[in-house]
């Protein structure tokens, strides 16, 4: 796995076939990943997850697995997806055995960080399920400010102007 960048406890890696296995529990856990993540949907299959997998890659998608660096163990993948235009979108998923001990806090400062110094954005923007208290709390803390609400989607931003230092 090729490491990009890190932060204090997180490796950020290119996504690899190596990581379908992790993909696969994450993002077809119904409880505590998958329902934010759109849900309503039949399980994720090795073979679409290998073609995202391939797909990243081949676009070179701002897209990261993170790694415990002191364990080696998977946490999640966090990306920028549509990045056009000094803006992009923010996109977050966490295993359930990695959630409330830091590390979207992290995750997400590091990912600012490294989309404003690193990829040059002016803005980053995000939209979360209202009923996700846990990431909206996270996503406050990191600077940004929420800008609409919908029955669906809470919709956040962070400016180059608002970014706070990492703390």
């Amino acid at each position: 796995m090729k490491k990009i960048f890190e932060s204090g406890r997180i490796s950020f890696v290119e996504v690899s076939e190596s990581l379908i296995g992790d993909y696969l529990a994450m993002v077809n856990d119904i409880e505590h990943v998958d329902r934010f993540l759109g849900g309503a949907h039949p399980p994720y299959t090795r073979e679409q997850e290998a073609a995202w997998v391939r797909g990243k890659l081949g676009e070179k998608a701002p897209v990261f697995s993170m790694i415990e660096k002191a364990t080696g163990d998977f946490i999640g993948n966090i990306e920028l997806m549509d990045v056009r235009d000094g803006c992009g979108e923010l996109g977050i998923a966490i295993t359930a055995d990695k959630q409330d001990r830091g590390f979207g806090t992290e995750a997400v400062q590091a990912l600012v960080k490294y989309g404003m110094d690193f990829m040059g954005l002016d803005r980053i923007l995000l939209r979360t399920d209202p009923m996700n208290a846990r990431a909206i709390h996270v996503y406050l803390k990191c600077g940004f400010t929420e800008y609409r609400r919908t029955d669906d989607h809470v919709f956040m931003e962070i400016t180059r102007v608002d970014q706070r230092p990492v703390l």
